[in-house]
């Protein structure tokens, strides 16, 4: 069995900014590089009711890459920016005629020179080039430290008709799913092929933690697009659970100062401190519910198995689950400090009464 048309797509994502004026990107990118550059993003195939965007993400063709920095075939650079900050740059290599040796050595080829281990400059020429364009949409850019990578080895046809289980009777997806040449065991071959899903039977999905090898003889890209997300909203979690670990020692110091200061002016330092936690709280809390809203599932019980499945292999709940924690440390910290600018301005309004007191009846006393 030959692959007839296929493509590798190598994805990276990039954590851009706070936010993203899409509307904004769009009519800068548009005047950059011309009207059909850029278009709003919707599910190919699957009904709006089913399966939508909360905001559709911005798709931008970046045009073709010279060949000799990927391979010697068409190749195409496109970003996908999502509006909650984040960009997802992608590589597309058509796959013609390929056994399967050749079309997982291909994989592999790619992997090494744009995946995970390498520092290809297509990517950060793409970067700047984003950055240089739509720079006035992008809200508190950021220098984009953390990024995904990701891998699928798509298949729109074999040579011959072939059903999912003849797919996997006859070509062994694990070489493409794992990057090894050598034989795995049983137990890491079943992990490997744990997360199988098909609809029809000439389609296939098979999802790993960094890959998938995808058959899809009808020209959908929804399965991809599910993917894309599910590695943006992993970026946009890991990114914010960086960002508390590492405001957290930083809470911890201040509120510690703001102790030791004391004096009549440690309530309004409580009360300022206290403010710029709960803005904090309410910033992440914001941002992560329109990342976990990025992409809303009801109708499609397939896609939302993917879609599931991918959110699980990824570790989302997980890292949501400590941007959760950190929150509520924060909220915690922040209730406190209220309650104790509280109680200073309480013992403040005492001492006022008190030395008010005192001074009447010194006024008295001098009277008398």
């Amino acid at each position: 069995m030959r692959v007839a048309t296929g493509e590798i797509i190598v994805f990276r994502l990039f954590e851009l900014a706070y936010g993203i004026d899409l509307a904004q990107a769009e009519a800068a990118w548009r005047a950059h590089a011309g009207e059909e550059a850029g278009r709003r993003d919707r599910l190919s195939a699957t009904p709006p009711k089913a399966v939508a965007y909360d905001v559709p993400p911005l798709l931008l063709s970046l045009g073709e890459v010279p060949a000799a920095l990927v391979e010697e075939r068409p190749v195409q650079l496109a970003a996908r920016l999502f509006d909650f900050g984040v960009v997802s740059l992608s590589v597309r290599v058509q796959a013609r005629d390929l056994s399967w040796p050749e079309f997982c050595a291909l994989a592999e080829r790619l992997n090494t020179r744009l995946g995970p281990e390498s520092d290809a400059s297509l990517w950060s020429d793409a970067l700047d080039t984003l950055r240089r364009v739509v720079g006035t949409a992008l809200e508190r850019p950021n220098p984009a430290v953390l990024v995904e990578d990701y891998l699928v080895g798509l298949v729109r046809a074999f040579d011959r008709p072939a059903d999912a289980d003849a797919i996997l009777r006859d070509l062994d997806p694990v070489p493409l799913l794992s990057g090894e040449t050598r034989p795995l065991s049983e137990g890491a071959r079943a992990d490997l092929l744990a997360h199988r899903f098909s609809f029809y039977t000439d389609d296939l999905a098979i999802l790993t933690w960094d890959r998938a090898f995808i058959v899809e003889p009808r020209g959908d890209r929804d399965v991809l697009d599910v993917l894309e997300v599910a590695n943006a909203q992993l970026l946009e979690m890991r990114y914010y659970d960086e960002l508390l670990d590492d405001e957290l020692p930083r809470m911890y110091d201040l509120v510690e100062e703001t102790r030791r200061a004391g004096g009549f002016g440690s309530s309004r330092r409580f009360g300022l401190l206290a403010r710029r936690l709960y803005a904090l709280v309410a910033e992440v809390t914001e941002l992560t519910e329109k990342t976990d809203n990025a992409l809303q599932v009801t109708e499609d019980v397939y896609l939302a198995r993917i879609y599931g499945a991918a959110l699980e292999l990824f570790r989302v709940p997980l890292v949501s689950a400590a941007v959760d924690r950190k929150l509520s440390i924060i909220r915690d910290t922040y209730a406190a400090l209220y309650e104790e600018a509280s109680a200073a301005r309480g013992a403040l309004m005492e001492f006022t009464i008190v030395i008010l007191i005192v001074i009447e009846l010194l006024l008295a006393l001098f009277r008398a």
